[in-house]
């Protein structure tokens, strides 16, 4: 059986007893807050937890890294979204330790995707700088400083929103405040 096979008839089972009711929620954040978090598998219970947010109440965005790049990336175009359209009204930028994007070197991702049989020909296909763009960083706290600087100096960002950077441990949960 495959993976999408299992997902799907766990899923019906999940449905037909009613197992969702317990995950009802507003689709408005009720803490009226988002939060920029990894995409680290090990963040997916505990940094819920860590802050006491459950289903219904903030905004959670995932990326590699946690990092907001740009000021008009997809990220920073979902913050706006819940801010002006969904309610929140804070925003917290997670970085975590351990971080896998922490130390990573675009020219070994580079050497991996190659590896897969990706060609060559492809490669010149990227419109970016994928020597820049596939890099990861040299220090969470710098790159959580970073990504709140861009969110906090973002002209469309409301007026007096608090943009507020933290890191977390996975192995404990502990949140660090990041000036």
């Amino acid at each position: 059986m495959s993976q999408l096979e299992d997902i799907l008839r766990y899923n019906e089972k999940f449905v037909q007893n009613g197992d969702f009711r317990p995950y009802e929620a507003p689709s408005r954040p009720i803490k009226k807050m988002t939060i920029v978090s990894c995409m680290d598998c090990r963040l997916i219970e505990l940094l819920p937890k860590a802050m006491n947010v459950k289903n219904g109440d903030a905004i959670i965005l995932k990326s590699a890294g946690g990092m907001v790049e740009s000021p008009y990336s997809n990220i920073m175009k979902s913050i706006l979204v819940s801010l002006y359209e969904l309610g929140s009204r804070a925003v917290y930028i997670i970085g975590h330790t351990d971080c896998g994007m922490h130390g990573l070197h675009a020219t070994k991702m580079i050497e991996d995707i190659k590896k897969t049989g990706i060609d060559e020909h492809k490669f010149a296909s990227v419109q970016i700088n994928l020597n820049q763009w596939l890099n990861g960083f040299q220090s969470v706290e710098d790159e959580v400083r970073k990504s709140v600087s861009i969110v906090s100096t973002h002209p469309l960002l409301p007026d007096n929103t608090p943009v507020i950077g933290l890191v977390i441990d996975p192995k404990t949960g502990e949140l660090t405040p990041v000036d």
